[in-house]
């Protein structure tokens, strides 16, 4: 008697998407707001007292604001998630037969005949009609469920840590050059956190930091000009 081959689990990067995506952003976000803040207020020559609160609100507002945002937005779509859930459930109760013949016109629409079709989908049900339904008709599955706390963390705490690099170095630095220093520093992880990204996606390294660079340059240039524009006018 031939033995089954021992269940084989492929680790894809889809699986990750969802942590992946609100550490990056995060991160990113983290680092970009603050050091852009942070160079535009050391561009007015304000007093160093000043740049380090200006930070600490940065990061503590960021951070809250992140996870305010995640927790709506993911809430959003756990109560669309659960209402869907709650519908498939009725219709397996009180049509059990029209929703075996959906079931089976899916099958049929991704390949396989009707005979067949009708056979994987009377087998799927009697093994988890629920869950079988949520995933290929609504294309709901635990993998990629929607889970608001772990989001809004995942958000504030990626904010934080992306914050802490410009926060430490206005703590930290003594004398001329503040606002140049953060930006070497901030471009330099900017490329890092943009090149991971690509690397976990499946994008090149290269055009991961290139495309974060390009924004974060962006955004403390513009700080950095308003930062000059009001400091000459105040002087």
């Amino acid at each position: 008697m031939a033995r089954l081959a021992a269940p084989h689990h492929e680790r894809h990067r889809s699986e990750h998407i969802g942590w992946l995506r609100a550490s990056v952003l995060g991160a990113n976000d983290g680092l970009i707001s603050t050091s852009a803040l942070l160079v535009g207020i050391a561009s007015a020559n304000a007093t160093p007292q000043v740049i380090l609160l200006t930070g600490v609100a940065a990061l503590t507002a960021g951070a809250l604001s992140m996870a305010a945002g995640e927790y709506v937005s993911v809430s959003s779509q756990a109560d669309t998630e659960a209402a869907d859930t709650a519908k498939e459930k009725q219709e397996l109760e009180t049509a059990p037969e029209a929703e075996l013949a959906e079931l089976t016109h899916i099958y049929v629409q991704r390949g396989l005949d009707k005979a067949l079709a009708q056979q994987v989908a009377q087998q799927l049900t009697a093994h988890d009609a629920l869950g079988t339904h949520l995933r290929d008709e609504l294309g709901i599955s635990q993998v990629f469920a929607a889970r608001p706390v772990q989001a809004a963390l995942a958000s504030a705490a990626a904010f934080a840590t992306g914050a802490l690099p410009p926060l430490l170095l206005a703590w930290l630095w003594r004398g001329e050059g503040l606002a140049m220093a953060i930006t070497l520093v901030t471009l330099v992880l900017l490329a890092v956190l943009g090149a991971l990204a690509g690397h976990l996606g499946g994008a090149s390294l290269r055009k991961g930091a290139l495309r974060v660079l390009f924004w974060g340059a962006v955004a403390l240039g513009v700080t950095a000009g308003i930062g000059h524009l009001f400091g000459v006018s105040m002087g």
